[in-house]
């Protein structure tokens, strides 16, 4: 998504000129692309596919809509696992409408882990549980830090169930880097993405997210407190910036591994 303006082709072709190892992909653009088509592509690059995105969307109370979300989740199981990576990054979906009942949103999302962990793990697919910022909780994620996520994992096996922390959701808060440490000694940090976090916050902050090095966040230390955690899975960049879109794709890209190496090594 950092580079959405490319398509799958280009991007794959620009991570090879720029030595870029390994690319999260996203389901709309593979799916556009086609699944099988995108899986060889990659492959074929020697390009690793560090994660999918995203699953989740799981706090719906109608029982078809419940259904039709348990579906899509092990629809994007399934196209985790012929892309050839371990790990589902989950969004675990905001309040449904009209509701206010945060507790009982998470209690959902731990049912419908009940039903996905195990057939993840028959998959050999990971589910990373992913906190948004707070500002998020009622549309997207009512999971907000380290800590729910992490309650919610726990529930499961370590194998199936972790967490992916991202910077730009979890910088703000105090109790993160203990929650990290804990993750780690469970054996549940599953993904780690970078992003900074800009001021004024644009219109549509869900696209705000700054380039590394342009905004708050500590990206070394942040880094630093997942190796010494244990995590030494791909690192990846996660840039929602309109502004950045409008860019050429490939310049974008290079741009973006050099702060990658001025900011975060």
């Amino acid at each position: 998504m950092t580079v959405k303006q490319l398509s799958l082709p280009e991007l794959v072709s620009a991570c090879t000129e720029l030595g870029v190892p390994g690319v999260g992909l996203w389901r709309e653009p593979v799916q556009a692309y086609g699944l099988e088509e995108t899986a060889k592509l990659v492959r074929d690059a020697g390009l690793s596919v560090t994660t999918l995105c995203r699953g989740g969307f799981l706090t719906a109370i109608e029982p078809h809509a419940r259904v039709a979300a348990i579906d899509d989740n092990r629809a994007a199981i399934d196209e985790a696992a012929t892309l050839g990576t371990d790990t589902l990054v989950l969004v675990s979906g905001g309040l449904p409408a009209g509701s206010r009942d945060l507790h009982g949103a998470r209690a959902r999302i731990a049912d419908a882990l009940g039903e996905l962990a195990p057939y993840a793990a028959s998959r050999g697919i990971r589910l990373a549980i992913e906190p948004l910022h707070p500002m998020f909780a009622s549309d997207r994620c009512v999971v907000s830090t380290l800590a729910q996520a992490l309650d919610l994992a726990e529930l499961f096996p370590a194998a199936e169930v972790g967490v992916c922390v991202d910077t730009y959701h979890v910088w703000w808060d105090d109790r993160a880097p203990a929650q990290i440490a804990r993750a780690g000694r469970a054996g549940r940090l599953h993904a780690f993405q970078l992003a900074d976090w800009v001021t004024p916050l644009p219109e549509g902050v869900l696209n705000g997210r700054g380039q590394l090095g342009e905004g708050s966040v500590d990206l070394r230390s942040w880094r630093a407190l997942v190796e010494e955690a244990g995590y030494g899975g791909p690192i990846e960049v996660e840039l929602f910036n309109e502004t950045l879109w409008t860019h050429p794709g490939k310049d974008l890209l290079k741009q973006t591994t050099t702060a990658y190496a001025s900011h975060a090594c």
